[in-house]
């Protein structure tokens, strides 16, 4: 045939097919097929039984083929059949292959004539066959039997349609020799998915069956009803011979026998039988893969560079080796230390634009969240006033003082002191939280080894736990530190001097710069209103030292509204029933109308990171969340607000010291505490997975235990690794292939509008119209000129000298025919 290159080919598009399919996925290549497609009883399962020289399809009347069923043929000494689903499984006796299609058919679509489109795999080893891969497809049908679906004949079509529709796919359409094939409903749908007809090839089957004196030879010399590729006829065994049981390879010898003393047939007997079908297939086969090689190339070179990365890994890959393990097990430790650097420290690759993570989210916590909670323990003025006038008539005791008391100043500061605590316990809780989610992070890359994966996870997080006892011992310490001496001399300290002269009613919010407007933070919020009032509405706010201004959109044309900051407060707000935003408030500790006619203004942000970062902000202007009150006014006792001008004047003194002192407190606590938990924490951390993790984990267990591999990753490297040997493989024959196979043309077009076009579903695409039949065929320029151009040289030079010759002789007779 001019093409033993492609023999190769053939088998090696059966393996890419088995390839793709046992990985449960596809690569988007269009392999070349052969479809099936024909009425039911038209002998289909019949010629693909001829091909393999066995029977092995299931028989009886109505529907029989549910699935379709891809048929691989594929040339071999031994002879026998595997299911892709029955891996490792050699079927010997083709009874069972029937038996197991049954079967397989049955477990997906049940024993009610159902079908379904999802394909069984067949392939058959054997001297008898060429390399073909064919598709069984159902026989189209009219009516519905049993308990098939009233819409049985549109499934099936459906299902015929998704194969044939492929450019890549050849349609085998059969049609019996005693039914008008005018009326061929595999002619129809063809015709549908291939107006020109270069992928249609004509079978007649049942020749033997026609009426005594009738014949098909218009037909099968393609005279009468012609097709572009013509039709070869075939004679199949009756079914009095299969239930007799005839063997096939003495019903191919009736058929030799039959077209050979047939008046009819005998001088095309060569053209004709189902050896003639088979090698015929395999030619136009091989052709459609020799025209389809440059997509096939392009395709499969695209995949395999998108599987080089993945593959390099798993070259020269030996599980058992302890080598490799132990490499591989340091190569993991160390790549874990630079990974939980990277998070911790910040990194320029692969950074992560959709959310924070591992040092981002630590930082906002040491400069949003724990600030936040500081301030919150902010002192409630009644009580605070209340408690100092306590504590100075305490410590007179029986004696009226004339002096303000120190051991007073001192009582008060050490009970403010002692607050600190629960929110720096609360800070060091959310760093750990937050390390260990970073570490769970870091091993997502250790999941191919889920044992390793397991103990990196606990040695590092229960170092972690332990870390976290000390670094609160240190903080607690710290906090003891500051109750163990009250330093009046610091240089940040009032002192009672300018105590006395401070009025803290009166006092206004310091402004950084003066003349110069500072803007704290810009960003979206909604602005939640009741629906009589417009409803909730996003805008672009801005926050300054003095104001909060909304506007209509980012470019900051259009203000809505600026509210001063004077005398505002916030409190937190509970969700809606049905909001998913976090939510909280603005008010004036005055009583007075905020915007509008309304006591408070609610603000709502999509994240509660978002939420805790704009009251950090608004800490930084000066409005402070709003301190519950536990006790009622009704409630306190009479003589706290009874105070004579003396002691007033004390209390006065002593809020101003109280004030000033704590405010020295809290900013050593805040620059200490980051520092404290990055020392003990955090870079306690970073030193042990560098230096001790990995003798921890020699010590926790076998190595070979460590290094197992799971299951999934396993089966993913074989798959990887034989669909990358496959289409390397397969571009390596193609490269051969394309310079050294001869292709045939394809024939010219006939007048096939003896179709018909009506359908039950629209046409997918519109039937061009063929030459008259009074023009001699020719072959179009750029076919050969594509052809010619993948030959040597003087091949091309002595094959283009053959066809001019050829072509005139051929036209010459054709138009000596059509003058005749």
């Amino acid at each position: 045939m001019g093409n033993r290159g492609m023999e190769d080919l053939i088998p090696l598009i059966n393996k890419l097919q088995d390839a793709f399919s046992s990985i449960g996925q596809s690569c988007n290549l269009d392999l070349p097929q052969i479809a099936v497609v024909g009425g039911q009883s038209a002998g289909k399962s019949s010629v693909l039984e001829n091909f393999v020289g066995r029977d092995f399809l299931p028989r009886g009347s109505g529907i029989v083929t549910r699935r379709p069923l891809i048929l691989q043929l594929v040339n071999n000494k031994a002879e026998y059949a595997e299911f892709l689903h029955c891996k490792g499984r050699k079927f010997v006796d083709f009874d069972e292959v029937r038996q197991e299609i049954e079967a397989e058919t049955d477990r997906i679509t049940g024993s009610n004539k159902g079908i379904s489109p999802i394909p069984i795999n067949l392939r058959v080893y054997s001297p008898h066959v060429l390399n073909l891969t064919l598709i069984d497809l159902p026989g189209m049908t009219k009516v519905a039997v049993g308990d098939q679906p009233p819409d049985i004949e549109h499934q099936i079509r459906d299902m015929i349609m998704q194969f044939i529709s492929r450019e890549s796919c050849l349609i085998l359409a059969v049609t019996p020799a005693n039914t008008d094939l005018a009326n061929s409903d595999a002619l129809k749908v063809a015709k549908e998915v291939d107006p020109q007809g270069l992928r249609t090839i004509g079978v007649i089957t049942k020749l033997d069956l026609m009426d005594e004196g009738t014949d098909a030879r218009d037909i099968l010399e393609n005279k009468l009803l012609p097709l572009r590729r013509g039709y070869i006829g075939v004679v199949n065994r009756s079914q009095k011979d299969i239930d007799g049981r005839k063997d096939i390879r003495a019903a191919l010898a009736a058929e030799r026998k039959f077209f050979l003393s047939h008046p009819s047939y005998r001088h095309m007997a060569e053209r004709m039988g189902t050896p003639h079908l088979q090698k015929a297939l395999n030619q136009q086969l091989t052709n459609h893969i020799r025209d389809t090689l440059p997509g096939l190339r392009s395709k499969l070179q695209s995949q395999l560079l998108s599987l080089e990365k993945e593959v390099e890994e798993y070259k020269n890959f030996r599980p058992d080796d302890p080598t490799r393990k132990t490499k591989a097990l340091l190569q993991m430790v160390q790549q874990f230390g630079v990974d939980f650097e990277k998070c911790i420290e910040g990194s320029g690759d692969q950074v992560d634009t959709a959310e924070l993570s591992g040092g981002a989210r630590i930082n906002r916590i040491f400069h949003e969240r724990f600030p936040f909670e500081l301030v919150k323990i902010v002192f409630d003025e009644k009580e605070l006033r209340r408690e100092i006038s306590h504590a100075i008539k305490n410590v007179h005791g029986v004696r009226t003082g004339l002096f303000t008391p120190d051991l007073a100043f001192e009582a008060m500061v050490k009970k403010q002191v002692i607050k600190l605590k629960e929110p720096c316990l609360k800070c060091i809780d959310l760093v750990i939280q937050e390390l260990i989610n970073t570490v769970r992070q870091c091993t997502n890359k250790l999941g191919s080894y889920p044992r390793l994966r397991e103990e990196t996870e606990r040695i590092v997080t229960t170092y972690v736990r332990e870390r976290e006892n000390k670094t609160k011992d240190q903080v607690l310490l710290l906090i003891d530190i500051e109750l163990s001496y009250i330093n009046t001399n610091h240089e940040d300290f009032i002192g009672f001097a300018n105590a006395q002269q401070r009025n803290i009613v009166n006092k206004k919010r310091a402004i950084p710069n003066q003349g110069e407007i500072l803007v704290i933070r810009k960003g979206w919020l909604t602005l939640n209103i009741s629906i009589m009032k417009g409803g909730s509405k996003e805008y672009w706010f801005i926050l300054t030292a003095e104001s909060l201004s909304w506007y209509k959109d980012e470019e900051e044309k259009e203000k809505k509204y600026m509210l001063p900051l004077d005398n505002l407060k916030l409190r937190d707000v509970e969700k809606g029933f049905m909001s998913t935003k976090h939510i909280f408030a603005i008010f004036n500790t005055e009583q007075r109308n905020v915007y509008k006619d309304l006591r408070q203004i609610e603000l709502a942000c999509d994240l509660q990171e978002d939420m805790d970062s704009w009251k950090a902000s608004f800490l930084r202007a000066g409005v402070y969340p709003e301190k519950d009150q536990v006790e009622s006014e009704e409630a306190a006792p009479a003589d706290t607000f009874s105070m004579d001008p003396q002691l007033e004047r004390q209390v006065e003194t002593i809020r101003n010291l109280v004030d000033s002192y704590i405010g020295i407190v809290n900013k050593t606590i805040r620059d200490l505490m980051p520092k404290t938990i990055m020392h003990l924490m955090i870079n306690g951390a970073k030193d042990f997975i560098h230096s001790e993790l990995l003798a921890y984990l020699y010590s926790s267990g076998d190595q070979n235990s460590l290094m197992e591999e799971s299951a999934d990753q396993a089966q993913r490297r074989d798959e990887m690794l034989r669909m990358y040997h496959a289409i390397k493989e397969a571009l390596s024959i193609i490269g051969d292939i394309s310079t050294s196979t001869v292709s045939t043309p394809a024939p010219p077009p006939v007048n096939d509008t003896w179709i018909p076009e009506t359908s039950p579903t629209p046409q997918r695409r519109p039937p061009t119209s063929a030459p008259p039949p009074s023009r001699p065929p020719v072959l179009s320029l750029p076919v050969l000129s594509a052809w010619f151009l993948l030959m040597p040289s003087h091949v091309s030079i002595c094959l283009m000298f053959s066809h001019l010759v050829l072509s005139s002789l051929f036209c010459l007779v054709s138009s000596c025919l059509f003058l005749s």
